[in-house]
């Protein structure tokens, strides 16, 4: 079995522009019931909803071999990272966990948390 990574959007036509130009992912199908992305050979499926209420939570996280390059690209292309009062994050907004892992958090047009998160060697 392989996963399937879903998310909602009211905003479809901004989402389309986030996930295919901030993000990279390729469209591969634009139906009436969702947008549906290639993200890295995982399927990603934004529905289109008439209503949402984006979780106080990461709804959806990546692993990356690179966070700061990986961070650094997507503020480039517009994506917008976090900063929490309650946690030390460095200039680049990413945390370092207390086993060593990375992570940064941003939000898509309609407010679900994304993160990225780096696992120490």
């Amino acid at each position: 079995m392989q996963p399937i990574l879903f998310t909602a959007t009211t905003k479809p036509d901004e989402a389309r522009v986030f996930y295919s130009d901030v993000m990279g992912f390729t469209l591969a199908d634009d139906s009436p019931f969702s947008l549906e992305f290639d993200a890295d050979g995982t399927m990603l499926r934004v529905q289109k909803v008439a209503e949402l209420h984006p979780h106080p939570f990461t709804a959806i996280g990546w692993r990356v071999d690179d966070i700061a390059a990986d961070r650094d690209r997507l503020a480039a292309r517009g994506a917008e990272f976090l900063r929490f009062e309650f946690m030390e994050q460095d200039e680049r907004d990413i945390w370092t966990t207390p086993d060593g892992a990375q992570v940064c958090w941003f939000k898509d047009p309609d407010g679900n948390t994304l993160s990225l998160t780096q696992w120490p060697d």
